[in-house]
């Protein structure tokens, strides 16, 4: 592992922890300048495909769910664990399916339906954009979507 500091491709493990079920963090010690950094190794999933809406294929790319994400999730009480297990979630999701190629909208409702477990306003954000609502009568269908479940489930 190269040193961020002074480049020397020397470094020791000082330490090793797994910070879940899918990576492992290592803090290391350069052998020449002595300075400490952490590193994070990662699974690598097979690599999926993406078919885009014009049909064009994209290597998946975590960071573009993590940026609808925050997105949806700004100036709402959510933490960027949690945002980061909602990723995780899809992720394991999508390995767990052995597939090669995926569209891009079942990836939007694997988004979704993650939102809607974890805060309802966030949920709304993002499908006010993923589902491209033009007018407002779409927004109302979809918050009423939300009330009718939660009607459903208080009565239960």
């Amino acid at each position: 592992m190269q040193c961020p500091y002074c480049n020397c491709k020397e470094s020791k493990v000082i330490d090793s922890r797994h910070t879940d079920s899918t990576s492992v963090r290592r803090r290391r010690e350069c052998e020449n300048c002595k300075k400490r950094f952490t590193t994070y190794e990662r699974i690598e999933f097979a690599q999926i495909m993406v078919i885009k809406r014009d049909g064009s294929r994209q290597p998946f790319d975590r960071d573009k769910i993590k940026y609808g994400l925050l997105r949806a999730c700004e100036k709402r009480p959510i933490s960027s664990q949690s945002i980061e297990d909602v990723i995780k979630n899809i992720e394991n999701e999508l390995s767990r399916k052995f597939i090669e190629e995926i569209e891009t909208n079942k990836i939007g409702d694997m988004v979704m339906r993650e939102l809607r477990n974890l805060d309802e306003v966030a949920y709304v954000r993002f499908a006010s954009v993923y589902k491209q609502f033009n007018d407002i009568n779409n927004f109302v269908k979809e918050l009423e979507k939300i009330l009718i479940e939660k009607g459903s489930e208080t009565n239960e």
